[in-house]
């Protein structure tokens, strides 16, 4: 959530700036429900002021033995004033913060100008130094969802037949590479790159919704349980670490503190009509682990490269060619200040796949959440930071599409043969394994 003394004190930037970022609410209208709620408060602070002389009056006529009904109706009409605008003042406030929660954030300076993916500016690419030509699809390349039916390892039509498309089945040697991504991910980010493991829960309230921005603007994209309980099915692990801190001080000795998380993530992709969904490309359900950032505000843009570079570690000890886009104003996610999307090539498919999106919220969730720390004895918003460390469908694809052999075989990454039992490939052969 945006700083309101902020807007109030630079309008004409904040109303340029949101608007890069397609926001629908006005500046203009935060900004006189703020001159409203001011109004409103000036005029029950002197209220207040009155009902504290007329107090001090009854004492002083109560004292002097005269009758003081006169001044106890003047109090109790000013008391009722009070309520009153009290009352106008919380329906103000909620105006206001309704409001300035569909507020998007407002971007780095860093970030690179531009209306939609089309002014993505790519950052730098990567790709293997040797086996180069299992990046060209081979003449009878099978794309992923055909070579994974093929060879057993995926079961899109029993998993539409029992929750719905979108919902894919995970089985055999697909279930234990899908397990080997995860569990590769886990330790790598706990053994090598300092994270404490978490595992959250996977429903959660609507204020841990609201704390890191999924909440109200998107509700139509979650999956909502029964009213009765109030409670979503998450969208990112990101929501239940990062409100994990919600109304708690960090020691600024402790950062950056450094959570990540394996779960499913839940979403309705309402926006997806006309989006390729064939296969794992576009999910209703689906894995990932996230890596949560709580940084020292003037570190955490260091801290955000450190991010990226985690997860392309990943992506390089994988063997998958991939590039790091920043992503443009226009196509900025609703809290970020500043992203990179890291990308795998599908060859077969001939696309770029997002399988990262690397985000510095700055203290935009924080502010939300009310995560603070103690700066030269002062309580300050931390800085939040979060990134896939990855998510695995689109990871599934390349590794189909790179690692798809002549023969019809699917190699497996060298790093994940460990978690495989040391099998090598997966083949027609290896269906009953």
């Amino acid at each position: 959530m945006l700083d309101i003394k902020k807007i109030r004190e630079n309008p004409e930037f904040y109303r340029e700036e949101t608007k890069k970022k397609n926001s629908g609410v006005s500046i203009d209208s935060v900004l006189e429900l703020d001159a409203k709620r001011r109004e409103l408060i000036a005029e029950t602070e002197k209220l207040k002021a009155e009902r504290n002389a007329a107090s001090k009056k009854i004492g002083d006529l109560k004292k002097a033995g005269q009758n003081a009904d006169s001044a106890v109706e003047e109090m109790r009409l000013v008391g009722d004033k009070i309520s009153e605008l009290d009352a106008k003042i919380r329906l103000v406030d909620e105006e206001q913060t309704d409001k300035l929660l569909r507020i998007p954030n407002v971007a780095h300076a860093a970030t690179p100008e531009g209306s939609s993916s089309e002014d993505n500016v790519v950052v730098r690419s990567w790709r293997p130094s040797v086996g180069v030509e299992n990046f060209q699809p081979l003449q009878a390349a099978l794309d992923h969802k055909a070579l994974g039916e093929k060879l057993g390892i995926f079961d899109f039509e029993r998993g539409a037949k029992i929750s719905g498309s979108g919902f894919p089945v995970y089985r055999g040697l697909g279930a234990r590479l899908e397990r080997a991504l995860i569990q590769w991910f886990l330790d790598s980010h706990r053994e090598r790159f300092g994270f404490e493991e978490v595992i959250p829960p996977y429903l959660v309230t609507r204020k841990t919704m609201t704390g890191t921005g999924q909440l109200p603007k998107f509700e139509e994209d979650m999956y909502a349980c029964d009213k009765n309980d109030d409670l979503f099915l998450i969208p990112t692990a990101e929501v239940p670490v990062t409100n994990l801190y919600a109304d708690e001080i960090i020691p600024e000795s402790s950062l950056p503190l450094k959570l990540c998380a394996y779960s499913a993530c839940f979403r309705r992709e309402a926006g997806s009509y006309g989006k390729d969904t064939r296969g794992l490309l576009r999910l209703h359900q689906f894995n990932k682990v996230e890596m949560v950032y709580f940084s020292h505000p003037e570190k955490s843009y260091e801290n955000h490269e450190e991010l990226v570079g985690f997860a392309e570690k990943l992506l390089q000890e994988l063997g998958l060619q991939y590039r790091v886009v920043a992503l443009c104003k226009g196509d900025l996610g609703f809290g970020a200040a500043k992203c990179y999307d890291l990308e795998v090539f599908a060859p077969v498919e001939n696309k770029w796949l997002e399988v990262s999106s690397v985000s510095n919220y700055e203290d935009y969730q924080a502010r939300r959440a009310n995560i603070r720390t103690k700066i030269n004895g002062k309580n300050t918003f931390v800085h939040t930071l979060n990134g896939s460390g990855l998510a695995t469908p689109r990871i599934m694809v390349a590794i189909c599409d790179q690692y798809q052999q002549a023969d019809g075989s699917l190699v497996i990454p060298e790093v994940l043969r460990g978690y495989m039992g040391s099998v090598e490939k997966i083949s027609i052969d290896s269906i009953a394994l």
